[in-house]
């Protein structure tokens, strides 16, 4: 798989994601995905869980989006730097930054996300 096509399909991930487009978002998920967002949180199994997932994204934000600040490519694997902001259904703002790591499969799609940042954190901005 090329560099450019780790990078448009990483894109693709996380405008999925800002869009709360949850076909988008599958579409460049290996169907046995796993995504541990953070590391250290129970794995999110992509095609069981993502109902959920979004769902769950739906009933708190009103705007979400993650900006790759860097993205650093070696073979079959992807690190990004990023930068998310989001505005609460409160209307309450808050900002995260994290490091993400991807393994793509042998058809390029995504196999397996580790995802650093301090979820806490954003929380407790969120919260007041």
């Amino acid at each position: 798989m090329s560099q450019a096509a780790q990078k448009a399909a990483i894109s693709q991930y996380y405008a999925s994601l800002a869009a709360m487009d949850r076909d988008g978002w599958l579409e460049v998920l290996a169907a046995d995905a796993v995504i541990y967002d953070p590391v250290g949180k129970p794995p999110l199994r992509v095609q069981e869980n993502s109902p959920k997932f979004f769902d769950l994204l739906s009933r708190f934000y009103k705007q979400f989006a993650i900006v790759q600040d860097y993205v650093f490519i070696v073979g079959q694997k992807a690190a990004v730097k990023w930068t998310m902001r989001v505005v609460a259904i409160n209307e309450r703002t808050a900002k995260a930054e994290g490091i993400s790591v991807f393994e793509f499969d042998k058809q390029g799609k995504i196999a397996l996300i580790e995802s650093y940042w301090d979820e806490a954190s954003i929380k407790g901005q969120l919260a007041g």
